[in-house]
């Protein structure tokens, strides 16, 4: 017989939730055929990114295989190519040889969130540090543990000032999490090393707004402004990246700050597939109904970061967060169940329950059902809340022990790199032929095959 297929494009907070919650209905039904695609294999817990960049938590445990949580629906693990929505068929293709596949669709789901935006600043886009992926976070901490590494030695005394200099960009939520994270990881991670001082590191938040945090308002923002000031963190508000060289970053007010590190969080734009689409947007975000539904696209449906959903009580969007998302996910799931086997619509309704963010040295602050809260209570808020959203109960264990453990013993100062070993290549009886080997451990021919691969 012929099934109803539903294919879901994205793995975030709104695609995976959505998953969750047909894979306890309607994935049940044999005649029912669930596909989840999304470029990872795993779903990343992104409030707790800026912990795996600061060494406090394990880079696994924060992120969950998808073939873990769902048991019926199909995943995917590949990039989307393009969506063709009149004959209702997806692109995709995934594997190093990009075996491209077709999937037909009776309903859509489009949770394809939103990429970092870099706005055409000079020498930002080749220079900058991101905070959205994994890989992004080891990337980060990889970087903080090379400069410290090359800044202890004697011969780096002049550059000393440029590398030990990090700037991060964006007064939001992701980037005074991660500076706070930055500053403490790098100021304890200096007892290990013999030529530098704590006064040495230099930590810069850039923000083009008055106070920090605009979302937790004036008081909550100039707190979280004090509490960095009082760790040395340098804030620039009011002020704008202009652009980035080989010398450091240029501010908008003519400031040029010697560094060999920017961290960009200060702008985000929708996934750049949406564009294709002939969809009613409004900034490059599809507009879809109370529903979720997408007008004039019958089975098409939009959700998260990419998606304008209307707030019927403001008049306005709800805001792209984790906390709508995950909600919105059910709500969509429960209207695509009607929208197949019959019934009424329930349109989405969500009042935002709080806003919670870590500054470092077990102080947060946070605003819950509209009571503020700031330092070691927010904080501890901040660590519950959110070990309680952590999927399945083994990363939930993971990460408790994890902050246990960082209370006891000091943050490890590995890097992970996936650089091979050395190798040499000779016959049974003969001499060896040594390789042109690299300090980075393999061979240079084999790096130029593995850079033209990429």
């Amino acid at each position: 017989m012929p099934r109803t297929k539903i294919v879901i494009l994205g793995g975030g907070f709104g695609g995976l939730y959505t998953a969750l919650e047909l894979e306890k209905t309607l994935a049940r039904d044999p005649d029912i055929e669930i596909t989840l695609v999304n470029h990872e294999n795993f779903f990343l817990f992104t409030p707790m990114l800026h912990e795996v960049a600061a060494s406090d938590l394990d880079m696994t445990h924060i992120v969950n295989p998808i073939r873990k949580l769902l048991k019926r629906v199909r995943f995917f693990a590949g990039d989307v190519e393009s969506i063709d929505l009149d004959n209702k068929r997806v692109r995709v293709f995934h594997g190093e040889d990009e075996h491209h596949h077709e999937l037909e669709y009776d309903h859509l789901v489009l949770a394809l969130g939103a990429i970092t935006n870099f706005f055409k600043l000079p020498g930002l886009e080749e220079r900058a540090l991101t905070m959205k992926s994994l890989g992004d976070a080891i990337e980060l901490r990889n970087r903080m543990i090379a400069l410290l590494e090359e800044s202890d030695f004697e011969c780096a005394q002049d550059l000393r000032r440029r590398l030990l200099t990090f700037v991060v960009a964006g007064g939001g939520f992701a980037g005074v999490e991660t500076v706070a994270a930055m500053n403490d990881f790098l100021r304890e991670a200096c007892d290990f090393y013999p030529h530098l001082h704590a006064e040495q590191i230099r930590v810069v938040l850039v923000h083009p707004g008055a106070v920090i945090l605009p979302e937790l308002g004036e008081k909550l923002g100039a707190y979280a402004q004090k509490k960095l000031a009082e760790r040395n963190v340098e804030m620039r508000v009011n002020t704008r990246v202009a652009g980035v060289t080989e010398e450091g970053v240029r501010l908008s007010h003519g400031e040029m700050i010697p560094t060999s590190t920017i961290v960009w969080t200060a702008g985000t734009s929708p996934h750049p597939l949406l564009d294709t689409l002939a969809c009613e947007k409004e900034k490059g975000r599809i507009v879809v109904d109370a529903t979720l539904a997408v007008p004039n696209h019958a089975g098409v449906w939009a959700l998260g970061d990419c998606a304008v959903i209307p707030d019927p009580k403001t008049g306005k969007a709800y805001p792209p967060t984790a906390q709508h998302a995950i909600r919105e996910g059910r709500v969509l799931a429960q209207n695509l169940k009607a929208a197949i086997r019959g019934g009424k619509r329930k349109p989405f309704e969500f009042k935002t329950i709080g806003l919670l963010a870590s500054i470092g040295r077990r102080t947060g602050v946070a605003q819950i059902l509209g009571r503020n809260f700031s330092g070691f209570m927010a904080w501890w808020l901040w660590r519950t809340i959110y070990l309680s959203k952590l999927p399945r109960f083994e990363k939930k264990v993971r990460v408790a022990v994890d902050w246990t453990l960082d209370l006891l013993f000091s943050k490890d100062l590995v890097q992970f790199k996936t650089h091979r070993a050395p190798t040499v290549s000779h016959t049974l009886h003969g001499k060896p032929e040594p390789l042109m080997v690299d300090m980075k451990g393999a061979p240079r021919a084999k790096q130029e095959e593995m850079m033209m691969s990429v």
